[in-house]
């Protein structure tokens, strides 16, 4: 295949016109596709629909330490879920309190304790002139979006293949004491599926803040979420890490079981050190009586261990690896040796990450929505919606159907030819 860079003004002039010509057929079959968010497919959920006859009005509702689930009460959950999401995490269950039914909604309300009422006794960032946040890019758009809704500044740190620029961290954690956190999504990272190395989680655990109040916000989201098994995500223990470096209080690690069983109902957890725990269960305490206990029971008593979520989630690989490698293919077949951009294979996760030339991928999303295809905003996975080169675009492939993912990945690929000749013709 012809790199267009090694063609002439007339060559490239004459595939725009063939281009143009795909495109608009595409446009003619009026198809309304939703590649947007990386939302589990229904064949998905379906996995989960068991998980609802566990419980019944015959079951016994009683917690294995013989608390009543129905009740009130048991602010850090019951210990059969507090046991299940440990070994899922791989720490203490005395380190692990089950929160509601979001890991999302989790960070917002740590955020917003953090801004009212401090961190473990210091001031509270509300109090503060400046309050200042690191942002891995590209990264995830749901954590920019709270880090924004309270008015922190947020700062762009590059990734790489091996994390977020570990010399950038350091450098900026160590100088600037409004430098309150730092996002992070270490395993199949949102959006380009990056796991971070074992060189970057010891650093990250071996910071020397400038802020005592400084935490890392560990959104271990897709610790389960392979699509070629368990050894291809291999990641060190964060809370080892900083409990070997010193360092136990300097991180909230979140995850969930969103994409695991029911998304919408699943059930969220934290696990850090008894200080941090305990600091924020002052807050929690006044803002809850408990979290929902029925549900928690309902997950302990349908997966019953680590083992059990593995097994399950074989079965979501099953079905999102084909829809993962059927775009992946499409990829390859029409857009390799073109010089029209570059795109990551993950070994896990949700999402794809295509990068066009620089000033291309706005016009890329622009025309696939007017082909039938939603995807993603333009400068998403960047804080204040900015991409700096308007080139990343993440690509959902998990909810279409196959038929559908098939319609809207060669749509995809189009756009990309379209949007990459149109730039490379007014050059």
């Amino acid at each position: 295949m012809q790199s267009y860079a090694t063609m002439s003004k007339e060559e490239l002039q004459q595939e725009f016109e063939n281009v143009k010509k795909i495109y608009k057929e595409y446009q003619g079959k009026g198809l309304k596709l939703d590649m947007s968010r990386g939302k589990p497919s229904p064949q998905q959920l379906d996995l989960g629909m068991e998980m609802l006859d566990v419980i019944n009005s015959n079951s016994d509702m009683k917690a294995e330490n013989g608390i009543d689930t129905r009740n009130y009460g048991l602010l850090d959950g019951i210990p059969e879920t507090k046991r299940l999401m440990a070994e899922i995490m791989e720490v203490s269950p005395e380190n692990v309190m089950i929160f509601g039914n979001s890991s999302l909604n989790t960070m917002f309300d740590m955020v917003a304790r953090s801004m009212i009422f401090g961190v473990c006794g210091e001031t509270p960032w509300c109090k503060l002139d400046k309050v200042k946040w690191l942002c891995p890019v590209p990264g995830y758009d749901r954590h920019f979006a709270v880090t924004e809704h309270f008015g922190i500044e947020m700062i762009n740190v590059p990734m790489s293949e091996d994390g977020p620029d570990m010399d950038m961290v350091e450098e900026l954690v160590s100088s600037d004491p409004a430098i309150k956190g730092i996002w992070c999504v270490p395993k199949y990272s949102n959006p380009q599926g990056v796991v971070y190395s074992d060189e970057t989680v010891r650093r990250m655990a071996n910071l020397k803040p400038a802020a005592k109040d400084f935490r890392i916000y560990w959104d271990n989201a897709y610790i389960v979420h392979h699509l070629y098994g368990a050894e291809q995500g291999k990641l060190l223990n964060i809370i080892d890490e900083c409990a070997k470096a010193g360092n136990p209080d300097m991180v909230y690690e979140f995850a969930s079981t969103s994409k695991v069983s029911l998304a919408g109902s699943g059930i969220a957890a934290i696990a850090s050190s008894t200080k941090n725990l305990d600091d924020m269960k002052r807050t929690v305490t006044i803002q809850t009586i408990g979290f929902d206990k029925v549900n928690m029971l309902r997950h302990a008593r349908y997966f019953q261990n680590a083992a059990g979520v593995l097994e399950h989630m074989e079965k979501h690989a099953d079905i999102l690896r084909p829809r993962f490698e059927l775009v992946l293919d499409t990829l390859d077949r029409e857009l390799a040796g073109r010089g029209a951009g570059e795109w990551i294979k993950p070994k896990g996760g949700y999402f794809i990450t295509y990068v066009t030339l620089d000033g291309c991928a706005t016009e890329v999303i622009r025309l696939a929505k007017e082909a039938g295809v939603v995807m993603t905003g333009a400068g998403a996975p960047f804080p204040y919606h900015k991409d700096p080169h308007d080139s990343t675009i993440r690509i959902a492939p998990s909810y279409p159907s196959l038929e559908e993912l098939k319609d809207a990945a060669e749509i995809f690929a189009v756009c990309v030819r379209y949007a990459t000749l149109e730039k490379l013709l007014q050059a």
